[in-house]
């Protein structure tokens, strides 16, 4: 929420309220959605040595996967905010979730790398243009719920994504065990996600107004740039996916290094992750009660430095305790996305602050995985990589009790510039 000084220079945005039956329809149109925004990258990663194998891709290629869907996420979270000018929020949303259905069912079909990956492409940009424009949404539909809200779908989040890394390889066995098919049934969950917002989008009349511009265009001339606050909330979001796609992409690896069975480095990575469902609910419901987010920050960073040192020191005897603290400081994702609703106070500040928060932090966090990958190799060991992700956590918590401070990046843009 923002001081009263600035509820008082600014008046926040005032709508009609929308239809009942509309609040309802939006409110499974979100969880839909939300729902499809991992399952194109967690799927792949269970039938990664499949495909390899099925497309003759080589080892060098299938790496730098890795890093295709936080560099999609940037390029293309960049152009939902005109996209949702031009179209509309929801229209956008929906475009996506066909984008995102047409490249699942699309990329297992192609026979060639090169045709998987612009399938992928596809599918990654309806994810990307969701991804920002969820906080959208909320704040707009919802704006007196943003904490609820924002726990619903980052919960729903977090569950299709743990849903498909655990489900994809023995659906796939069960339907014949062709990699085509396991990675092409996850479509389906995207076809059902289109259908909510299809009325929602032709009932332009059931949504809540759009706001009217004020006559100096205060949301078009918004210069989300000269917001520290907008800054720090983009290295707190480009840290925590960091440590994310850290712990997707080599956390199974670390633990079965160092003595866990593989099966058994598999159901602790699914704890991590499975974390995410409960408290993707709690922690933004908790946060939006909170003038500050700072100390919530702090615990979930303490939980991460707490989880590294484990790994660290004694990586098998407590394997399934730094398993949950991972997985509960791995929740600076929903608090993040909670705090980009909270530090705009316009639907066109909040969109203007998700493309570029997001974008700016998927660029950040891009280097990651492949820096670990590379101090693995040349370290001969976990060590110097865990150490890495240790040292990145502090910076993290750092940026994060900045973001967290009760302000907005409208006031911040209005501040006049400091003269020397």
């Amino acid at each position: 929420m923002a001081p009263p000084t600035a509820q008082a220079a600014i008046p926040t945005e005032k709508s009609a309220a929308p239809r009942a039956w509309a609040v309802r329809l939006v409110t499974v149109g979100i969880v839909l959605a939300a729902l499809n925004l991992r399952p194109a990258i967690t799927s792949l990663g269970a039938l990664l040595e499949e495909v390899r194998d099925g497309l003759g891709m080589s080892g060098s290629l299938a790496g730098l996967l890795t890093s295709v869907p936080p560099l999609c996420f940037a390029i293309f979270g960049v152009m939902a905010p005109r996209l949702a000018r031009r179209f509309g929020a929801g229209a956008v949303v929906c475009a996506g979730m066909v984008a995102i259905a047409a490249g699942l069912i699309i990329r297992p079909y192609t026979g060639n790398t090169v045709g998987f990956l612009i399938a992928s492409a596809l599918a990654l940009m309806g994810i990307a243009v969701s991804n920002v424009l969820m906080p959208v949404i909320v704040k707009r539909w919802f704006p007196d719920r943003v904490g609820s809200m924002t726990g619903l779908y980052s919960m729903a989040l977090a569950l299709g994504t743990s849903l498909a890394a655990a489900a994809t390889v023995p659906l796939t066995d069960a339907l014949g065990g062709k990699w085509q098919t396991g990675l092409s049934m996850w479509a389906v969950l995207g076809v059902a996600a289109v259908l909510p917002w299809i009325p929602l989008v032709r009932a332009k009349g059931a949504a809540p107004a759009e706001p009217a511009r004020s006559a100096t265009g205060a949301d078009d001339g918004l210069r989300i740039t000269r917001s520290r606050t907008a800054w720090a909330l983009a290295v707190f979001f480009g840290l925590q996916a960091t440590a994310a796609y850290i712990t997707m992409g080599w956390m199974a690896q670390i633990f079965r290094d160092s003595g866990v069975s593989a099966s058994t480095a598999g159901v602790l990575l699914a704890v991590v992750m499975a974390m995410g469902v409960p408290l993707a609910f709690v922690i933004p419901r908790v946060a939006a009660r909170l003038p500050s987010q700072g100390p919530i920050v702090i615990t979930l960073g303490m939980c991460g430095l707490a989880g590294y040192a484990g790994l660290y020191f004694a990586p098998a005897s407590g394997a399934w305790a730094w398993a949950v603290l991972l997985g509960i400081s791995n929740c600076a994702f929903p608090l993040a996305l909670t705090m980009v609703g909270m530090r705009a106070r316009t639907g066109a500040g909040v969109a203007k602050l998700s493309a570029f928060a997001q974008s700016t932090g998927y660029l950040i966090s891009i280097p990651g995985p492949l820096l670990v990958g590379v101090l693995y190799q040349h370290s001969g060991g976990w060590g110097v990589p865990i150490a890495l992700m240790a040292a990145l956590m502090v910076p993290q918590i750092v940026v994060g009790v900045l973001a967290g401070r009760n302000r907005t990046v409208e006031d911040e843009a209005a501040e006049p510039a400091p003269t020397s």
